[in-house]
């Protein structure tokens, strides 16, 4: 945590000179920061990056506030055309969902898509209902009530976790649906500000449950839950599993590469795998500094593979990072 922490701050200390500014999705933050300490170091451009949620990226680059807008909910094609926006994306990894559980080791608590859903809509109140106790035999869940954890902003995880619930769960899908943000419906549901925010309410609320990006958890050493997956699979969060799941992804089946990778087919597969998108201009107000975007990108295609494998994340192959290239960044001026 004292790692990221430095890494963060040095983030921050050089955003005062930086020649790219960019804002958006929490859930890619300890990566950026990374790869922008590494490439202030070797270029001396600096990167100002806001990790103020997906919804708050997307609002600045329509307002052309930053260079680039970073969202984990991808940004619909007929929306990026009436834009005249592209977008691509740049990194993946997995939502994973957290608990505040004494007693239990990450990993140790397995759960599906069904109860997991039935937890977050608040049919399930407590630790020891039979339904969370027939997927953990011998297992000593406490009578203890359960509080939900979710975002109060407008955030790409939440996109991406409540899109795993739609898909994974026809209950929730009928009752709640996907969406950036949502109107929670458990009683006992509390809202923090970020994956940060998330993790912190997580960390001191006993019996609490809530969903972040696996840096925060990896980084806080959370305890995390185990998921069954469409094989009937239970694994957990790593980067294997998000490779897994990101393995037959046909980024360009979708306009605008807008493509949901969650709920996929594999033994190893992550159910709740993410990518993480960039969003930018075609005609772009400072193209100077729009190229200067694209400069960093490329930079972190080549030389941030193991940065990003060091913290969990999944980076493009290199088959999809030439396509980018070739079919989305020749479209910016």
């Amino acid at each position: 945590m004292k790692k990221l922490f430095a890494i963060l701050l040095a983030a921050t200390t050089f955003a005062a000179h930086a020649d790219i500014t960019g804002a958006g999705a929490t859930f890619p933050y300890p990566i950026y920061a990374k790869w922008a300490e590494a490439y202030k170091k070797e270029t001396g451009i600096g990167l100002n990056y806001q990790s103020i949620g997906s919804s708050g990226g997307i609002r600045q680059i329509n307002n052309k506030t930053v260079t680039f807008g970073a969202s984990d909910a991808p940004v619909a094609g007929a929306e990026l055309d009436k834009l005249v926006q592209v977008q691509f994306p740049a990194i993946i990894g997995g939502t994973v969902p957290i608990v505040n559980l004494e007693g239990f080791k990450p990993g140790e608590l397995r759960i599906t898509s069904t109860v997991l859903a039935e937890v977050f809509l608040g049919d399930i109140t407590k630790w020891n209902d039979a339904r969370l106790a027939a997927l953990n035999p011998g297992k000593k869940l406490p009578d203890q009530p359960i509080t939900i954890v979710h975002r109060a902003d407008g955030s790409g995880t939440t996109f991406n976790f409540t899109d795993y619930l739609t898909v994974a769960s026809p209950e929730w899908a009928k009752r709640v649906g996907r969406g950036a943000a949502i109107k929670w419906p458990a009683a006992s549901s509390i809202g923090g500000k970020g994956n940060e925010g998330v993790a912190a309410i997580v960390n001191r609320t006993k019996g609490g449950i809530g969903y972040v990006e696996y840096a925060y958890v990896k980084k806080n050493n959370m305890t995390f839950m185990q998921l069954q997956n469409k094989n009937g699979k239970f694994v957990s969060p790593d980067d294997v599993t998000f490779a897994a799941a990101a393995a037959g992804a046909d980024w360009f089946s979708v306009p605008g590469m807008g493509l949901s990778i969650v709920d996929q087919k594999g033994d190893e597969a992550w159910p709740v795998t993410t990518a993480s998108f960039i969003i930018m201009y075609k005609d772009p107000v400072d193209k100077k500094a729009s190229a200067e975007v694209l400069k960093f990108f490329d930079w972190a295609f080549k030389n941030g593979k193991k940065d990003a494998a060091d913290l969990d994340y999944v980076s493009l192959p290199d088959s999809l990072t030439k396509q980018i290239r070739e079919r989305v960044w020749t479209q910016i001026k």
